[in-house]
């Protein structure tokens, strides 16, 4: 008969004329046996007979001390050379949408009445500064010889123009104003209530101070 299985491969003769695995010494008999070391994906350190954190520790002290510093003392960040260290003013853009009405009076109000005050105090400070001066007396005289006769001595202007006359129209004035102006500040607020709605009302940039 003619084999027509062609040419075997040449391997299985080494298979075949080598040892079976239970028929094969075992190695190092007389030895014993070595522990198993994984491959690692760094090198150990030098004197690398201590243990990974040691080393890692080793490494840290190492790198602290080739920068300057000592070991154990926190690192500190320092200031870029020519980096700008003046503080930057912070900007805030605000719109006063609206004024309330209630709020706006009694504002103006309390304003007007110290206005009132004032004003009355100033009335009487020039009043008496201008009768120590004698301007009253010499205007006076004036007037009473240019608007006197034989029959009547003329306009006195002293009697007319008395302390207590002048602080009550002074007085009178001082409340017209505190009137007229919580009247006008009120009214002022409804109308920039109303205009704010059209355009937006008035904005303001406010600055953080330095």
């Amino acid at each position: 008969m003619t084999d027509t299985r062609g040419p075997q491969p040449q391997g299985y003769d080494g298979y075949a004329s080598g040892a079976l695995p239970s028929e094969r010494e075992p190695q190092g008999q007389g030895q014993s046996a070595q522990p198993y070391h994984p491959p690692q994906a760094y090198p150990s350190p030098a004197g690398g007979g201590g243990t990974p954190g040691a080393g890692a520790t080793d490494g840290a002290q190492s790198g602290a001390q080739g920068a300057g510093q000592q070991p154990g003392v926190a690192a500190v960040r320092l200031p870029r050379t020519g980096a700008r260290t003046t503080p930057r003013t912070r900007k805030a853009r605000l719109r006063v949408a609206k004024a309330d009405p209630w709020s706006v009076m009694k504002v103006s109000f309390l304003l007007s009445i110290a206005l009132g005050i004032c004003t009355v105090v100033a009335a009487a400070v020039l009043w008496m500064v201008m009768d120590a001066m004698g301007v009253f007396s010499t205007v006076g005289g004036t007037i009473s010889e240019a608007t006197g006769s034989n029959e009547s001595n003329g306009f006195d202007l002293q009697s007319f123009l008395s302390l207590p006359r002048v602080l009550l129209f002074t007085s009178v004035i001082a409340m017209i104003d505190v009137v007229l102006a919580t009247a006008l500040a009120t009214l002022g607020a409804f109308i920039y209530n109303l205009s704010a709605g059209f355009v937006g009302g008035v904005e303001l940039t406010l600055a953080e101070d330095e």
